[in-house]
């Protein structure tokens, strides 16, 4: 009987190649079984670079031993010019493959996918030569196609390799930051930074971003690719600020490794697509959101930021004035109503509600959330996260927190009128319900409810109270320099500055720059809230349709310190300056 040949797959060649043992092949293969059962598809070599077994270059090297491809590292990224002119940029894009040279009468073609014997007989007859198809690492071929739309690619040599490839890789790129040397190591609770010099370029780019993202305070890091640069921005205190410019060279393989790390699929790079990655640094642990986006020049990366080891700030810590605070600690501590925050995207809306919640959270109260998504993990509170997909939304969400007898219910965000009309019922039939709502003011809320398609009748019985905000840079403390301003001028510029009678020279402060606050002149931030009791005459001013400036009118009469005014106080008081406020509030 003839000898059947045993099919040999990846994993058969990294084990030859001694990249891997069968002990750590075997891991992986148990490992994938348990994310298959999850209902998560991995490829194999997707889960070994995550376990830290292998890195994908030894991927590549071992797809290529397997598939009977050469395996090429280009050296000094160029490429043979004669053979990038048989193919046009957008042909290139299409097939996902390089002209890189010629040997023996054929052409040599870098190509993502070398198995593919339609691209290779349609690459056949559009050159007019035999394909022999290579695969090179992932972040040249990316960076080789960026430079063809660039018409910027230019004469190589070719250095074949065997089993040491990912030796002459690491060779091959030099360090962005040479005076930062750290390496990841997966750890039970995340990814631990720690020293390494042995690192590869991209492994050690992504790490010095976190750690001087973290170091910067920094909420988000943006990582945009553009034509000839990749531009790293960090929003510090709610302003963007540009980082640093790493080579465009490395942005593929850059965006390849956090996609790994926040367990994405690297090989889609068609469709926007979200992760999430736990990080230890600095014996912090950071939760880090990722979100991916195809652009016209590669993939960007948006990451926020969270430092889980900082502590839950609590209501009288945020900032209310003094006797608005006393008003809200009533508002909230009513067995039933509908509170709402308001404010634009990153002006803090999530923090309030955790410092309610916080403030709420007994051991005789029900309380349960759903968010999109969960930012902060509370003991003693159920949160529920928004799964599109599998049919949660805040709707449906509302609708079940109905059948699980709860006291207090917060919903991450008022965004159709069906989550708006399960929330105002919930809150006249017996229950809190705390929410948020994109308004520019307190008043802005009740005119959008209605606006949603809510009865302004359900709209005067539910809401007890609605907070605005807005975040404002805090004056750094060491570098704030001091000024004086006439009452006559201030007020011209100011009309309604709060002044007492007596004052004619006021002393403000206006930002500067130190090595403290990285030349911003601020450090930190500070919430700015007008708070909006309903009384009785607010519902009838909601019964009777009038508009939101009526409605704010009122409120002030009522005693509601406006937002603006907030502000000019903590201006006064040399907390924040005039053009900060400004800034944040028309």
């Amino acid at each position: 009987m003839a000898n059947i040949k045993k099919k040999k797959y990846l994993g058969d060649y990294l084990i030859e190649a001694g990249i891997i043992n069968e002990n750590q092949l075997q891991e992986a293969l148990d490992y994938q079984k348990e994310t298959l059962k999850q209902g998560n598809v991995e490829l194999l070599g997707q889960t070994l670079v995550e376990m830290g077994y292998c890195t994908s270059e030894d991927i590549m090297l071992a797809l290529a031993m397997k598939d009977g491809v050469p395996f090429m590292v280009l050296d000094q990224d160029k490429v043979d010019e004669e053979a990038i002119n048989l193919l046009s940029p957008d042909l290139m894009e299409r097939y996902m493959a390089i002209p890189v040279g010629f040997e023996n009468d054929k052409l040599l073609v870098a190509m993502l996918h070398p198995n593919d014997v339609i691209a290779i007989d349609d690459l056949r007859i559009i050159t007019g030569f035999d394909i022999q198809p290579i695969i090179i690492p992932d972040f040249q071929l990316y960076g080789a196609l960026e430079q063809a739309k660039s018409g910027i690619l230019g004469k190589i040599t070719f250095d074949f390799t065997d089993s040491e490839a990912s030796k002459s890789l690491q060779s091959a790129n030099g360090l962005l930051l040479h005076d930062v040397e750290i390496e990841d190591t997966s750890t039970e609770d995340g990814f631990e930074l720690k020293d390494d010099i042995d690192t590869r370029p991209a492994v050690q780019l992504a790490n010095t971003i976190f750690n001087q993202a973290v170091e910067s305070r920094a909420s988000d890091v943006h990582i945009e690719p553009y034509e000839k640069k990749t531009r790293v921005r960090f929003r510090i205190d709610g302003v963007l600020h540009e980082v640093m410019n790493p080579p465009k060279r490395l942005h593929p393989s850059l965006v390849s490794r956090i996609k790994v790390m926040a367990n994405m699929d690297i090989a889609e790079r068609r469709i926007p697509q979200d992760g999430r990655i736990t990080l230890i640094i600095d014996s912090k642990t950071v939760d880090v959101r990722v979100a991916s986006l195809p652009t016209a020049y590669g993939e960007k990366l948006t990451l926020r930021l969270l430092n889980r080891s900082e502590k839950l700030i609590t209501l009288p810590e945020l900032g209310f004035p003094g006797s608005q605070l006393e008003i809200f600690n009533r508002i909230i501590d009513l067995p039933y109503g509908f509170v709402l925050v308001t404010g634009p995207t990153g002006s803090g809306k999530s923090t309030t509600l955790y410092a309610v919640l916080s403030r709420l959270n007994s051991v005789d109260k029900n309380i349960i959330t759903i968010e999109d998504p969960i930012e902060r993990r509370i003991d003693g509170i159920n949160q529920t996260q928004v799964n599109v997909r599998a049919g949660m939304t805040f709707a449906s969400g509302l609708r079940s927190f109905l059948r699980n007898d709860p006291d207090i219910m917060m919903v991450g965000e008022i965004r159709d009128y069906e989550t708006a009309r399960i929330a105002i019922e919930s809150a006249l039939t017996g229950h809190m319900v705390l929410s948020t709502l994109h308004t520019n003011t307190a008043a802005g809320a009740i005119t959008r409810l209605i606006e949603m398609g809510i009865e302004p009748f359900l709209v005067a019985s539910s809401l007890t109270g609605i907070v605005a905000q807005r975040l404002a840079r805090i004056l750094c403390p060491h570098c704030k320099e001091p000024y004086e301003i006439s009452r006559e001028d201030l007020l011209k510029n100011v009309p309604d500055f709060p002044l007492d009678s007596h004052e004619e020279v006021i002393r403000l402060y206006r930002a500067n720059s130190c090595y403290q606050c990285n030349n911003t002149g601020y450090r930190g931030r500070v919430g700015l809230y007008e708070l909006l009791p309903v009384s009785q005459n607010i519902r009838r001013l909601i019964l009777d349709g009038e508009s939101d400036t009526a409605i704010n009118n009122v409120a002030i009469k009522e005693g509601m310190i406006s937002m603006r005014q907030h502000a000019l106080t903590k201006v006064k008081d040399g907390i924040t300056s005039i053009e900060e406020v400004l800034r944040v509030i028309v």
